[in-house]
């Protein structure tokens, strides 16, 4: 019988993302970035006058700190150490949302803290991803891992005998996002989440 598989996201996940992209807006970009809103679009605001940046300059400011400041990213607490218990048991693979040329560094990312999977890289929705992933690996059973509701959504429609779990691993965040509708289940710590997977491996059927 094939292994499980656990499909997990990135940034928020494994490694925090926004404090430290919002650090790096205020020190380079005078700009505020709201971190109780869980959008890009909207929770930046110009330090001199508080007016929002405008939609179209955003997804360019988030390409410039992944262009130069990916090395400011932290590991998640636990999750090195979940990501090791359970690729002990089954196959691990890394869905991220960027471009397909960051895949080289994002994975030189990883491993710099320890984690060494495969990872693919993605732009929009993650259902047929994982969907294709599940038909690469036939595990005996998956978990998918991701901080977007949508994502979830994705997955619930495109893979639904997937187990999902929600998760926002930045606690600066985390108090203002609403449990995914589309997940199994929220858990915002790994040392919590790695028994919830290692018992979703046990039981294979999504209920």
């Amino acid at each position: 019988m094939n292994r499980p598989l656990l499909i997990t996201d990135c940034d928020e996940v494994l490694l925090h993302m926004v404090s430290h992209f919002a650090a790096w807006l205020g020190e380079a970009h005078e700009i505020n970035f709201a971190l109780d809103r869980h959008d890009f679009v909207g929770a930046l605001t110009a330090r001199a006058d508080g007016a929002p940046v405008p939609p179209e300059k955003v997804w360019p400011l988030l390409d410039g700190f992944f262009d130069t400041e990916m090395h400011r990213q932290t590991l998640v607490p636990h999750a090195r150490e979940a990501l090791a218990a359970i690729g002990a048991v089954a196959d691990i693979v890394v869905l991220t949302n960027l471009g397909d040329h960051r895949q080289p560094g994002r994975v030189a990312q990883l491993d710099a803290h320890g984690i060494r999977h495969r990872v693919v890289c993605n732009q929009g929705g993650k259902g047929r991803p994982v969907a294709k992933l599940i038909e690469e690996f036939t595990p005996s059973v998956a978990v998918f891992v991701d901080d977007l509701p949508q994502h979830h959504e994705s997955v619930a429609k495109h893979a639904p005998d997937v187990w999902r779990l929600h998760m926002v691993a930045e606690p600066l965040m985390a108090p203002h996002i609403s449990a995914a509708p589309h997940a199994h289940v929220r858990i915002d710590d790994w040392a919590v989440a790695q028994t919830w997977v290692l018992d979703r491996f046990a039981m294979r059927a999504v209920a």
